[in-house]
């Protein structure tokens, strides 16, 4: 099937029509935030479910119970997703711990009124690449990603779910009233998680001592987190995603396309990142 048949096309780029109706759209431009809101951002296959598990446990203290009894899109759901409405955000208590994988300008205007707090995670596109790809073999709701090159050339071209890596990242890096947002990156949180966890507790004005930092970081390992059946998706269905296929938490670590790219198909990445980001000065953890 092409893309046409899976997708809507929404203010320009491609949401899978099954998990983002026209409902839950209007629903997400209608939503009302409150300044206390934290909201994790993430182009899709950077590490949302990481942070679906690591900002729970910062505002919890390092309690594992929201981690342990709640899967990941209700403790931390999707604003534009389907199922979210018949969550009734609008009577959790605050702070609300949500997310999204929308870019800067395509934001409701509450947000822009309101200001809450925003985490956004980077991640090596090369390596958003190499997890998109297999995401996409064990996703029913994802078109197959057929070769690789061919693949490549869509996702270095915006056209796969949630449009263009470097017009996101490009939104999020030029976003104003900025002091309400962190940017952090895979690569740090792969380097040193615990120091990572500090930073956002910081950020979050959530007071933890060294013993809780620890706590946490030590839960939120991949090797621990992908045990958590709340998180791993053990729970979704064979015929939404077939995880004999590709495990949805795969591997969590940084380079792996060197071992997925090809050496010509990793030159034209390269070209195409410097063609792109040539006007952009941002110095990313992987540069």
């Amino acid at each position: 099937m092409m893309e046409e048949e899976f997708y809507t096309v929404y203010k320009g780029v491609y949401l899978p029509s099954s998990v983002y109706t026209p409902e839950s759209l209007k629903y997400f431009e209608e939503f009302v935030f409150r300044p206390d809101d934290i909201i994790t951002i993430i182009y899709p296959k950077s590490g949302t479910v990481w942070m679906q598990e690591i900002v729970p446990l910062i505002m919890s203290g390092g309690d594992p119970a929201p981690v342990d009894t709640i899967v990941n899109w209700k403790r931390v759901p999707w604003l534009e997703a389907h199922q979210t409405s018949s969550l009734k955000l609008e009577q959790r208590p605050s702070p609300r711990l949500l997310t999204t994988h929308f870019h800067y300008n395509m934001m409701p205007s509450s947000f822009f009124e309101v200001k809450p707090k925003v985490i956004y995670v980077m991640r090596n596109p090369k390596d958003v690449f190499t997890s998109s790809f297999y995401h996409h073999e064990a996703a029913s709701f994802l078109v197959n990603p057929g070769p690789q090159t061919e693949f490549l050339h869509k996702f270095l071209d915006g056209k796969v779910m949630f449009g263009s890596w470097f017009d996101h990242v490009k939104s999020w890096l030029n976003a104003e009233d900025r002091e309400h947002i962190m940017h952090i990156s895979y690569e740090e949180m792969i380097m040193d998680l615990k120091d990572a966890v500090g930073r956002m507790a910081q950020f979050l004005q959530k007071s933890l001592d060294h013993e809780a930092i620890e706590k946490i970081a030590d839960r939120c390992l991949f090797k621990n987190m992908r045990k958590n059946n709340m998180s791993n998706y053990s729970t979704v269905p064979r015929v939404f995603m077939d995880q004999t296929k590709s495990e949805f938490l795969r591997k969590g670590i940084a380079g792996d396309w060197k071992n997925q790219l090809t050496v010509a198909e990793a030159e034209y990445f390269d070209t195409v990142y410097k063609d792109k980001m040539k006007d952009f000065q941002y110095k990313f953890a992987w540069e």
